[in-house]
């Protein structure tokens, strides 16, 4: 199946706590341009692009005086709606999604599937990561949420596992980065498949 058109959608999002601008295409290269207020998550969502072969445009802030916690949750939501919207009926595309990915000691294996249900299963981060500031202002805490705002508005299945790690901005990338290689491959248009990729005829 050929693809007539770029899977694209455009997002704005607007709270009492942040204002978000965020357009994606599934169908691009990587290229990022990231503008959070956030810089590690900056550069959490530019490896996110570079890996998973998609286009991303943010642009964002919010009241990180009080925290970071609205701005990045509010930015996960976008990327979610943006990624389900983009997909549209999901005709033709791979579906499922796995990638084992290294960053040094840090080892993380993750698993897609554009299933239309949202669930998640994260585990194996070490004790502790979640108080583990990163960056100096980005909490570990925060990972595991940005991948429940994705997945959620996303309707995405997704198990995320540490399988090893001492250094947390390394644990935080490579989680990033493994969920973006398997969303990559999930969102993939496969030639051999005709329709929608499930039994009920609908995801």
């Amino acid at each position: 199946m050929i693809l007539s058109a770029p899977r694209t959608a455009s997002i704005r999002r607007e709270t009492s706590e942040s204002s978000i601008e965020l357009s994606i295409n599934l169908d691009g290269t990587g290229v990022a341009d990231i503008q959070t207020s956030v810089p590690f998550y900056d550069h959490l969502l530019t490896a996110f692009a570079k890996h998973s072969l998609t286009d991303l445009t943010v642009r964002a802030h919010g009241d990180t005086e009080i925290d970071v916690h609205h701005t990045v949750e509010d930015i996960g939501i976008a990327l979610g709606f943006a990624i389900r919207e983009a997909l549209g009926d999901k005709s033709g595309i791979s579906r499922y999604g796995d990638a084992l990915v290294p960053l040094d000691e840090a080892l993380v294996q993750a698993v897609v599937d554009i299933s239309g249900r949202p669930y998640l299963v994260h585990s194996g981060e070490p004790a502790g990561f979640e108080y583990h500031l990163i960056g100096g202002h980005f909490t570990g805490s925060m990972v595991r949420h940005v991948f429940e705002a994705i997945t959620y508005n996303a309707a995405l299945t997704v198990h995320i596992t540490v399988l090893g790690g001492r250094d947390a901005h390394h644990i935080a990338e490579a989680e990033f980065k493994a969920f973006a290689r398997a969303f990559r491959q999930a969102k993939a248009v496969d030639p051999l498949v005709v329709g929608i990729p499930s039994t009920k005829g609908a995801l």
